[in-house]
């Protein structure tokens, strides 16, 4: 069975516009993909582990060819925990407002505890990086959001760091069917028309996910 797993970086809760657009893409997903099985995966529910220095410790030693011990392989299980249930899902939806011009940093520290060699990663001393999940057919669809910043205004209204950033990273995974929604109205766009555009594109993806 396809499962899809919406991963959610927002506190906000019904306030939140990139939960909102989400949920549109949901609805829509469910309407044409009745035989999918989806979860919802929050990152602030405080089921995503912590990376200190424990785990830390975990990820330099398999670098190194040892096994972790102690603290460090209960912090390594974790975090291969979590790589598990992310790496569970054939497709993925990402909700993803702009904090400070970047990405809320429980997102980040999803990164972090998933992003271990191994699983989401391998180093070639010649060629570089390896990425491990290309070609496993995994499809993702990321709602980004913002108040202030938007595409056609300059710098005062701040920088994109959000989806550059995610969807590098996605890329250095080995994911590269990524498809983009975005919803960045400004202080004083037409919020209505704005949410209009950005639910009918995460219709059409959805229907075609």
């Amino acid at each position: 069975m396809t499962r899809l797993l919406h991963v959610s970086a927002s506190p906000r809760g019904t306030a939140s516009e990139s939960l909102r657009i989400a949920d549109v893409f949901l609805e829509t997903y469910r309407e044409t993909h009745p035989d999918v099985e989806i979860e919802h995966w929050d990152l602030w529910d405080g089921t995503l582990p912590e990376f200190g220095p424990a785990a830390v410790a975990a990820k330099m030693a398999i670098f190194g060819g040892a096994t972790p011990e102690g603290d460090a392989a209960v912090a390594w299980r974790a975090a291969l925990d979590a790589f598990a249930r992310f790496d569970a899902a054939d497709h993925l939806l990402f909700s993803v407002p702009m904090w400070n011009a970047g990405i809320p940093y429980v997102l980040k520290q999803f990164i972090d505890v998933v992003s271990q060699p191994g699983a989401i990663f391998g180093v070639d001393v010649v060629t570089g990086y390896q990425h491990l999940l290309a070609g496993r057919g995994k499809k993702v669809a990321a709602v980004y959001t913002s108040a202030v910043y938007a595409p056609q205004l300059g710098p005062n209204f701040g920088n994109n760091f959000q989806s550059t950033y995610f969807a590098d990273w996605l890329r250095w995974t080995g994911i590269d069917d990524i498809a983009e929604i975005h919803y960045h109205p400004t202080l004083t766009g037409d919020v209505e028309l704005e949410r209009k555009r950005a639910d009918e594109r995460a219709r059409a993806i959805a229907a075609e996910f």
